[in-house]
């Protein structure tokens, strides 16, 4: 629940400013995983992603963002172009739950306010920090097992494209890769805390798991019509 009153403390502190314009709403989506395991596309989504939304609008052309997003992630080597990964036969699945605060920075002019359809790629980055459960395996069975729980951080680098549909609702598709600060997402390279029990490392335990984030927000425009000209 920690997670959860960090976000509202971070939607509540806007109001305590002049208002300007605020959006909430949810993303619904798919997930994959880059790592040691399975498949290696960058985007592949094959499991299901959902999460929430706010934004406190800025500028035309600058948003403050934080959202909460939970997804399962998954590889198996049966999936992969490489013929040594089908051989080796390993396979996993994941839960992920992140918390993400940072800046969105539209390539034009966003106003919702003119009387004209108004559409325009952006970005956003930040920072991330997710939970997750923490995965080993040991030296005799083939078996990925859940062994504990753990988080982390992640940087996140998304592109995406909105539109403003009219009647207060803003519709975007994104693309977002998590560049996270762990290797154990797969259960090739434990977590410090399982190092004592008798657990197996493979893979590539000098390069960090990514996950990347791949669907649709919808949310809703409110609070009065903002006044720019201060940023």
């Amino acid at each position: 629940m920690k997670y959860f009153i960090v976000l509202l403390l971070f939607i509540i502190a806007p109001f305590t400013a002049q208002s300007q314009t605020y959006e909430i709403g949810g993303f619904v989506g798919g997930a994959n995983y880059i790592g040691d395991v399975g498949s290696t596309s960058y985007i592949s989504p094959n499991t299901t992603a959902f999460g929430a939304i706010f934004k406190w609008n800025r500028s035309a052309r600058h948003a403050f963002r934080g959202s909460i997003t939970r997804a399962s992630i998954e590889g198996n080597d049966a999936d992969s172009d490489d013929v040594r990964r089908r051989q080796r036969g390993y396979n996993f699945t994941n839960t992920v739950t992140e918390l993400s605060v940072g800046l969105e920075y539209t390539f034009w002019d966003f106003n919702m306010y003119g009387g004209k359809p108004v559409s325009t790629p952006y970005l956003y980055t930040g920072l991330t920090y997710f939970w997750y459960d923490a995965l080993s395996k040991n030296d005799v069975t083939d078996v990925i097992a859940k062994s504990d729980n753990a988080a982390s951080l992640a940087i996140p680098m998304v592109v995406g494209y909105k539109f403003y549909l009219g009647g207060n609702l803003v519709l975007g598709a994104e693309i977002g890769a998590r560049y996270t600060f762990t290797d154990a997402l797969d259960g090739n390279n434990p977590i410090k805390s399982l190092e004592d029990i008798d657990t197996l490392k493979f893979g590539n335990v000098d390069s960090n798991d990514w996950y990347v984030f791949t669907g649709l927000t919808l949310t809703f425009t409110f609070g009065r019509q903002p006044c720019y000209c201060n940023f």
